[in-house]
């Protein structure tokens, strides 16, 4: 039988289509990915052999999965956290936008230039939207104004300086000397260097944009999102830069949330598919069937009425679950709550609907046995009756029971109509007359019948005297 698709279904492939592709595009570069990767393969072989009977492989391979996840928390907690961070609705709102700030990129690009034409050998960061504080290393303040003659000085050829990458934040070159995170992509080019793999590690690990200039070719590059482009010239670099550190416009915002949408539209399809396809393959496996016993309770009666009797304590439900993947709920997780609010003073037939059940998600009832039941709803009533003690015994001769005083005499009862009607009296738990002569006061609780509730809780005090 074909799956059903409830909403909640087109939701989850979707925003699981939305976490892969942006996982994918994140870490593709990185070597939590090729781990990834990896594992995913375990989980394959580990299918198959579980589905072909293979106990010994499926049983080893499981164990080895608990303990591998544990072990990619601890080695891979940096790229985790970067993935929470991005992921993150309040970074908008918390995170630091240095983009902001304008940087004159007229005179940053010459000085660039300048320095390829030179030959001379540089790296400039500008940090972003994300931070990257806990990438760099060794890095030296310099919170100085960012301009091609301090940029020439620092990257000038046996300057103290010259050796790392160059942090522009905030449109100020606020470290110099920072050492930056090596990408491990084996893709990488051979004849690319320390610089442009140091330049391709940080933009795999966030959004900043970093500028190399090659000092054995004399090439200008930029490296984004884990991709190196050539700036084959001035104005291309321009251009790019001007794009990524400058403040878009609302409208130019929402263009580019359209086209964020529209582009990579192959990658993007393939993923939903692969989703899609796991989805498939999970609800697929039937899920279980079992049959329980569900307590009935009562709600929203009102206060003029009272609950007089019920034909069931409990149903029988048969419930079953989309995917194996799925518990079956135990005793006592499913109560089925039934509304008394339209009941009316007599016998009342209820018959149960599937909304009367609270379900975990992914459970549905196939069904319900019996499928109605009777109630008797009766009026409420409140009434005064005389409490009287009740003696058991009596005192030894001579002596007998003089006089009593009970206080209260008189308690409210509240209770279903056709009962309270019939009771003029309550009486107290039994009281012992097998006592010397003399006055005593002792404390009793009232035995109340169970359809009726006193409305006063304390003990009754009873008063009596035993006498000649």
């Amino acid at each position: 039988m074909a799956p059903v698709i409830r909403w909640q279904d087109i939701a989850d492939i979707i925003i699981m289509s939305f976490l892969v592709y942006h996982l994918y595009g994140w870490f593709r570069h990185t070597k939590a990915f090729q781990v990834v990767i990896g594992l995913g393969s375990l989980g394959v072989v580990y299918m198959v052999t579980k589905n072909l009977g293979f106990f010994m492989t499926s049983w080893i391979l499981q164990e080895l999965g608990t303990a591998l996840f544990v072990l990619i928390i601890v080695i891979f907690q940096a790229e985790i956290r970067q993935a929470l961070y991005r992921i993150s609705p309040l970074r908008s709102i918390f995170g630091r936008q240095d983009s902001v700030h304008s940087v004159d990129v007229l005179r940053l690009v010459e000085a660039v230039f300048s320095l390829a034409a030179s030959r001379t050998g540089a790296i400039i960061v500008f940090q972003r939207t994300e931070p990257i504080d806990e990438y760099l290393s060794n890095g030296i303040p310099v919170e100085g104004t960012l301009s091609g003659e301090l940029i020439g000085c620092i990257f000038q050829d046996g300057s103290p300086l010259h050796d790392g990458a160059l942090i522009v934040r905030n449109g100020r070159i606020a470290q110099a000397s920072c050492h930056l995170p090596l990408s491990t992509n084996p893709g990488i080019p051979q004849q690319y260097g320390t610089r442009h793999r140091a330049a391709l590690g940080l933009s795999e690990r966030s959004d900043a944009a970093v500028v190399i200039v090659s000092e054995e070719r004399g090439e200008v590059s930029l490296a984004l999102s884990g991709k190196l482009e050539t700036m084959e010239s001035a104005h291309q670099l321009s251009a790019r830069l001007g794009e990524l550190l400058s403040t878009p416009a609302p409208e130019a915002a929402h263009l580019s949330l359209v086209r964020r949408m529209t582009r990579n539209f192959r990658p993007k399809l393939v993923t939903f598919v692969l989703v899609f396809a796991c989805w498939l393959v999970i609800t697929a496996r039937q899920g279980e069937i079992a049959t329980l016993a569900v307590p009935v309770q009562f709600h929203n009666l009102p206060d003029s009425l009272l609950l007089g009797k019920s034909s069931l304590e409990s149903v029988e439900v048969q419930l079953k679950t989309i995917s194996s993947l799925i518990p079956l709920p135990r005793e006592g997780d499913v109560v089925a709550h039934i509304d008394l609010s339209r009941m009316q003073e007599g016998s009342n037939q209820v018959l149960f609907r599937k909304e009367d059940f609270r379900l975990p998600s992914g459970v549905v009832i196939t069904r319900i046995r019996p499928t109605g039941m009777r109630v008797v709803i009766e009026r409420k009533m409140r009434k005064l009756v005389r409490v009287e003690p009740r003696f058991a015994g009596a005192p030894s001769d001579p002596l007998r029971l003089r006089r009593y005083k009970v206080s209260p005499s008189m308690v409210m009862v509240e209770g279903p109509a056709s009962v309270l009607s019939q009771v003029e009296s309550l009486r107290t738990d039994e009281i012992s007359l097998d006592v010397p002569a003399g006055t005593r006061t002792v404390e009793k609780r009232l035995a109340v019948p169970s359809q009726l509730r006193a409305l006063y809780d304390d003990p009754v005090k009873v008063r009596i005297v035993v006498g000649k």
